[in-house]
């Protein structure tokens, strides 16, 4: 099974590019499942702010029974972890963890959570004490599906593939600029959900702001080199998540619904699909 999706729903600068200008900021989730077609979506706000069981419980009722989401780790959980300079000595964050996973029990409750997402900055490295530290991560998630990145390439050995193997935990495969210090792609699967996210290639990465940092727009030649590794995963038996993360200005929907298509989901697009990829200018729904 292959789901694809955005790294996220609910964007300003998608109004117009992505969503009619007229649709209000409350249907933002509903058009992108049943005008845009998507069945699955990264949810990243995790990470500034701790969910809360009124939000979640509130996305989990506008969509169907068959919508997925993952959520990414809060930033207490991964980049403020530590209470020296140095970063040797860990803090106590059992607090940060125990509100995350109340926050979403409403999604866990009606089996719209498909896994969780615990990304790492560049400058978690490789350690025996950082490998300790994801297993206490693992350990305070409920036994729910946990998916790793990493951001530093160092991470990127045999060593890791079987530590995370070892402990039923995921990898996250991603594309992003080929610059030091930045992982490589690596298409591997270490649990029973394969993980796809595509970033973007945008070579001033470090130079840039948050939101430049992801401007990016795939080429089909690009897409369609990822096709063969996505279908080799997908056909292992994996649960196989794809999520495009280049979402300035509306890339990561216009890139995933052509990644759609490439892999044999969609037969034709939709009036809201057409609108998305710049085809048809419209507003769905509009008579001429």
């Amino acid at each position: 099974m292959i789901k694809i999706g955005t790294s996220g729903y609910s964007f300003f600068d998608w109004k117009g590019p992505v969503y009619p200008p007229s649709l209000r900021n409350s249907d933002f989730l509903s058009y992108y499942e049943n005008d845009l077609g998507f069945d699955t979506v990264e949810v990243n706000f995790t990470y500034y702010r701790l969910p809360t069981t009124r939000t979640t419980e509130g996305m989990a009722r506008k969509v169907s029974g068959k919508f997925s989401f993952v959520f990414r780790s809060h930033k207490d959980m991964t980049h403020e972890i530590w209470s020296d300079k140095k970063r040797t000595q860990l803090i106590d964050n059992t607090r940060v963890f125990t509100q995350f996973m109340e926050g979403l029990k409403p999604m866990s409750d009606r089996g719209n959570l498909s896994c969780l997402l615990l990304q790492f900055p560049v400058f978690f490295y490789p350690s025996s004490q950082n490998e300790e530290y994801i297993l206490r991560c693992r350990d305070r998630m409920g036994g729910l599906p946990l998916v790793v990145e990493f951001r530093n390439r160092a991470w990127i050995t045999d060593r890791t593939f079987e530590f995370l193997e070892g402990n039923q935990l995921g990898y996250c495969i991603v594309d992003e600029p080929p610059l030091e210090r930045l992982v490589p792609y690596k298409p591997v699967a270490t649990s029973d959900t394969a993980y796809f996210r595509f970033h973007g290639r945008n070579m001033n990465w470090f130079r840039a702001s948050r939101e430049e940092r992801y401007n990016y727009l795939y080429s089909e030649d690009e897409l369609k080199s990822f096709v063969p590794d996505i279908e080799k995963l997908s056909k292992s038996g994996l649960s196989t998540l794809v999520f495009f993360n280049n979402c300035h200005a509306g890339a990561a929907a216009r890139n995933a619904l052509m990644m759609k298509k490439f892999l044999g989901l969609l037969d034709e697009f939709s009036q809201g699909q057409k609108y998305a990829l710049g085809e048809d200018k419209r507003e769905p729904g509009m008579l001429f």
